[in-house]
């Protein structure tokens, strides 16, 4: 393996709590070097899962966060100049490519819209990735593998994948966990016991059933596990679920009303 993707390598193996046959399909596609979408609400789960599975594959895992701000330069490389003048630097999609690791795009859909024509050269057969500026083609290397992700319920159509690049992909839906899983999750990352991470996935349910009528998202597995810690830690429950359950998903003094409620009904009234 290349020095330059060995600091990417996972060490440790993350927990992950398979909700279904997705490790047995994503290590198919892998096997057979397609490119993939991972699907879902924020929050679920897709990134420790793709964390998850790069250390089951003893592969090397470089993840890059997308924003609007995110070009086309920020994932092949540019341009820079340094003590001996100007020099290239690598991106991170081309350090994969060129030395044979997982590129995983988080929310790929909110970078702009010049990173489809980056990538669609690397979602087929011809692997490669041209870097114009530099005058170089990069032929990807046989263990170089592409993951993305995004929300498909939360994008606008304006900002969703075209269909040509969908079409380069193989997806996995991925969702919140049945509530015995969640809770079992919860129960682990947290270290509060099973009883309190299942009424926690009893509030988030309730939450979730309000989106599209007065919340964008509901409460998701990723703040559920941020309110265990903070109760493992001593704060009391109901400051710990509107620290990080109710108060960051909404502004609105009824909807956060309504959600204090849901800890209410299943931890009694805050304490006068």
């Amino acid at each position: 393996m290349d020095e330059h993707i060995l600091p990417y390598l996972i060490e440790d193996q993350p927990y992950y709590r398979a909700a279904g046959n997705e490790i047995v399909l994503f290590e198919a596609a892998m096997k057979r070097r397609l490119p993939m979408v991972l699907k879902g609400p924020t929050g679920c789960g897709k990134t420790r899962f793709i964390e998850y599975m790069a250390w089951r594959m003893k592969r090397p895992l470089i993840t890059m966060a997308c924003n609007e701000d995110m070009t086309a330069s920020d994932l092949i490389g540019r341009y820079l100049l340094d003590v001996d003048g100007t020099v290239w630097h690598d991106g991170p999609l081309t350090i994969a490519a060129r030395y044979g690791a997982i590129c995983y795009l988080d929310e790929v859909v909110e970078a702009r819209q010049d990173t489809n024509v980056v990538i669609h050269p690397l979602t087929d057969d011809r692997r490669m990735l041209p870097l114009d500026k530099r005058g170089e083609v990069v032929h990807a290397h046989p263990d170089f593998r592409l993951v993305v992700s995004y929300n498909p319920g939360y994008q606008s159509v304006a900002k969703d994948m075209k269909p040509s690049t969908k079409q380069r992909f193989g997806a996995i839906d991925f969702d919140f966990p049945a509530a015995d899983i969640e809770a079992e999750v919860i129960a682990h990352e947290s270290g509060i016991d099973r009883d309190m991470a299942a009424s926690l996935v009893g509030i988030a349910q309730k939450s979730r059933a309000l989106r599209g009528r007065g919340l964008e998202e509901g409460i998701s597995t990723r703040m559920l596990i941020h309110a265990g810690g903070l109760i493992t830690d001593g704060i009391d429950v109901h400051d710990a679920c509107r620290l990080a359950m109710t108060a960051p998903i909404t502004d609105d003094e009824d909807l956060l009303a309504a959600l204090d409620g849901f800890v209410e009904a299943y931890f009694g009234p805050r304490p006068a």
